[in-house]
């Protein structure tokens, strides 16, 4: 194959890569707002003005595209939480940061947690997209603990948590959180970022 030839063939996958991402992220509200059970790419063309003939272009199925949208849904995490690490030039900083960071995004983002933990609960059922959601959880849990172990760095202690207690007790908060919010409870925000800053002072 000539060097023109790969070019090209690379530019294919590249454009490919590129409208299949922008479909996902055009389908993305739709699935957040209806659930994985009551949504099918039919309806996910009729919701987000796709076309169907489009979507089966470019994903084999729906667990095809779910899985391309939890990587765009979940993707940012760990760059924002950099951005507050790189703000903070003390631990009482970089505490306030992050939880503001954390009650920020369950108040702004909900429809997409929302949609995190179903289709977290549903990739029990549906093996097609799990390993997907195994691959972001690992990210998640790997953005949670740079910032607590930064965390323990500013305060000059060890850290009393792992990983995986770090990331189970700060999912579970949010999780709450994010029930709490959603049924109207007006505290429910502030109640997490408080959470948060027990959760710092806790680990060290």
């Amino acid at each position: 194959m000539t060097t023109a030839s790969k070019r090209a063939e690379r530019a294919g996958v590249d454009k490919f890569a590129l409208r299949r991402r922008a479909l996902a992220e055009a389908a993305l509200e739709a699935i957040a707002e209806r659930g994985f059970a009551r949504t099918g790419l039919r309806e996910i063309a009729q919701h987000s003005e796709l076309s169907h003939g489009s979507l089966h272009y470019y994903f084999t199925d729906k667990n095809d595209l779910i899985a391309e949208a939890v990587r765009i849904s979940k993707g940012g995490l760990g760059d924002r939480y950099v951005a507050v690490m790189e703000r903070a030039d003390t631990a009482e900083e970089l505490a306030s940061g992050a939880a503001d960071e954390l009650a920020r995004s369950v108040r702004d983002d909900a429809a997409l947690h929302r949609l995190w933990y179903d289709l977290r609960n549903q990739s029990l059922f549906e093996p097609g997209f799990g390993d997907t959601i195994a691959e972001v959880e690992s990210q998640v849990q790997e953005a949670i603990w740079r910032v607590v172990e930064r965390y323990s760095d500013l305060c000059g202690r060890p850290c009393r948590f792992t990983p995986l207690f770090a990331y189970a007790l700060t999912d579970g908060m949010i999780q709450h959180a994010l029930i709490r919010h959603l049924r109207g409870d007006g505290e429910a925000i502030e109640r997490l970022r408080r959470e948060c800053l027990e959760l710092f002072t806790a680990s060290v």
